[in-house]
């Protein structure tokens, strides 16, 4: 069974509730009653003791941004050198982080991503893969798409989709708006997202299949989510707290850290995001990690690649968001732990007996300031938070800073 622990004086927080009190791990999982008298104790001197986190949507493996911010589990989004399409590829990913980080490889739904023809979803699949993907692009052909989704329904897959339909994105790198015409940006419409999808709910809704959005960013888009879920669909949606804590104004100077895909959208469309958190249409809170390096971000704004870092910053800016969306800290530890789990098909996520011990200890109050040199191409850079990780356990066994 391996060694025994009694994590004491705790603040124990789980989707199920907080409370105060001891949590037993016996090997690599989670266990009922009482420690034996010859448990290892670990006092936890009153912090909060929670799940780990699962990070769904990351688009690169980082050890150690993961560690420092509190991540023990990656979904890891197929759009890697080379795709995650072939089964030797995806079981090499799943293996790629072990014993420290488990990474969950989400197999490309399209050959190659290009979205042209099926990818061989059974065969990642019993490799390994978790779900399955469209990437960074949508799948614009509607056939196609409701290919992909019968298939992922009969292998009880969830499809992961990036909503933004491409022919009205084009290259654009902004969301129409004054302030991208103002710095003469490129730029598309919301109602892109929208349209994206209402299209997928739709072939969703008829093929019975499971579909996660893995980034909803506009009024329209939730409220699509919304009457969806409201008619039973089996969506869910995710976003990042960059589109929860920043609006197109963001870009105002220039500056490519905060290219992003999809891109800011306007103050009323964060807004909008900070509602559906708040009301329960959200459903995954992820990092989008996605480092890129300075010879992608020095370049002019529509040069720049997409992306930022966001591993390491996670869960602070998580807890950050707690006041402004009226979240609890059981309601914060679904969005980044249970959810993601359950999607995936992971044992993990909660502080339930024969759970996996999948563990972060962390100080709610603890201040601290985001930096790039530290934290990676952020578009937070200097912004001072409060919530630190101090320890990380994966399947009761502590990683080490």
């Amino acid at each position: 069974m391996g060694v025994t622990i009694a994590f004491t004086n705790a603040r124990l927080v789980c989707p199920a509730g907080e409370r105060t009190g001891v949590l037993v791990v016996a090997g690599e999982r989670i266990v009922a009653g009482d420690a034996p008298p010859d448990a290892t104790v670990i006092d936890c001197g009153g912090k909060h003791l929670a799940p780990a986190i699962v990070d769904l949507g990351a688009f690169k493996v980082d050890k150690a941004a993961c560690r420092a911010g509190g991540i023990v589990r990656v979904g890891l989004m197929p759009d890697q050198s080379p795709v995650l399409d072939d089964p030797g590829i995806v079981r090499r990913a799943a293996t790629m982080g072990k014993p420290e980080l488990w990474v969950h490889p989400l197999a490309a739904a399209t050959r190659g991503l290009r979205c042209e023809d099926l990818a061989e979803m059974a065969i990642t699949a019993s490799a390994g893969a978790r779900a399955v993907a469209t990437g960074r692009r949508w799948i614009g052909d509607s056939g196609l798409m409701r290919k992909v989704l019968a298939y992922a329904r009969d292998l009880d897959l969830t499809v992961v989709s990036h909503a933004e339909d491409a022919g009205l994105v084009g290259d654009a790198v902004a969301t129409d708006g004054l302030t991208a015409t103002l710095l003469g940006l490129s730029s598309a419409p919301a109602s892109a997202e929208a349209l994206a999808i209402a299209r997928d709910l739709l072939l969703a809704e008829e093929t019975g299949a499971r579909l996660h959005l893995r980034q909803v960013t506009t009024a329209a888009g939730f409220d699509l989510v919304r009457a969806a879920k409201r008619r039973g669909v089996r969506v869910t949606c995710g976003i990042t707290p960059a589109h929860l804590l920043l609006s197109d104004i963001a870009v105002s100077d220039f500056r490519t850290f905060a290219h992003l895909s999809p891109p800011l959208r306007s103050e009323a469309d964060r807004q909008a995001c900070l509602a559906a958190l708040a009301d329960g249409t959200v459903d995954v809170l992820s990092s989008g990690h996605d480092p890129r390096g300075p010879e992608e971000k020095r370049l002019p704004f529509a040069d720049a690649a997409p992306g930022a870092a966001g591993a390491t910053t996670l869960l602070a800016l998580g807890l950050n968001l707690r006041e402004s969306a009226g979240l609890s800290m059981e309601r914060l530890f679904a969005l980044l732990s249970a959810n993601p789990a359950r999607i995936l098909g992971l044992d993990t996520g909660t502080l339930q007996p024969d759970e996996a011990a999948d563990l972060v200890l962390f100080d709610p109050h603890a201040p601290w300031q985001i930096t790039t040199e530290r934290d990676g191409n952020t578009p937070f850079d200097g912004l001072p938070v409060q919530g630190r990780v101090l320890r990380v356990w994966k399947g009761g066994k502590e990683i080490a800073a």
